[in-house]
């Protein structure tokens, strides 16, 4: 691919992130105000590429499964986030776009509110290669994670948690090394 054909990729890719974001936070405006949040998340990776994320978080309320002072919630969340390493030779920043939805198995009541958390998504790289011996093979990649975290605050509108994260192609195309991350992140519901 050439260079030319990279910049308007990174452009179009960019461009895509800024109409989603608008989007986003646009619906989380309109909407019920306990419904919708805001994310911030940081993390490190395998080959020293650490990762920033800032996501939009929509809860619509569902919940099963009640265990006990437990029960099970869907939410779903919309990703930009930007990698960045200083032993990349070919790009060292990649943005990635995605959507996660999250099972998450929470305390039912309680001024500090435990979980734990599975989620499972997709993400969009502006580019596969982060150096010429390290490639994801596709900027499509898939998104599984694992976390447990703390839901607290007056009106329970605050988050805080770990996450464990792997990204890779699910085998579409070789090479398929994947990339793990650990995260901490952040979450305000308005």
């Amino acid at each position: 691919m050439n260079r030319q054909n990279l910049v308007v990729r990174g452009l179009s890719l960019k461009s895509t992130f800024a109409v989603l974001l608008v989007l986003l936070l646009s619906a989380a405006g309109a909407s019920q105000a306990e419904q919708f949040g805001v994310q911030v998340a940081a993390g490190v990776g395998d080959h020293h590429v650490r990762t920033l994320d800032l996501g939009v978080v929509w809860d619509p309320n569902l919940t099963w499964w009640q265990i006990g002072d437990w029960h099970f919630a869907l939410l779903g969340e919309a990703h930009v986030a930007w990698w960045h390493t200083n032993e990349g030779n070919v790009h060292d920043n990649i943005g990635e776009i995605g959507v996660t939805p999250v099972i998450r198995f929470i305390r039912s009541s309680g001024s500090v509110r435990p979980f734990i958390e599975v989620g499972a998504g997709v993400r969009l790289l502006t580019s596969p290669r982060i150096s010429s011996d390290f490639t994801l093979g596709t900027a499509f990649q898939f998104a599984e994670m694992a976390g447990v975290g703390l839901q607290f605050g007056a009106r329970e509108q605050y988050v805080a948690g770990y996450r464990f994260q792997h990204v890779s192609n699910g085998g579409i195309k070789e090479p398929n090394p994947g990339i793990n991350f650990s995260q901490l992140y952040l979450q305000y519901h308005f």
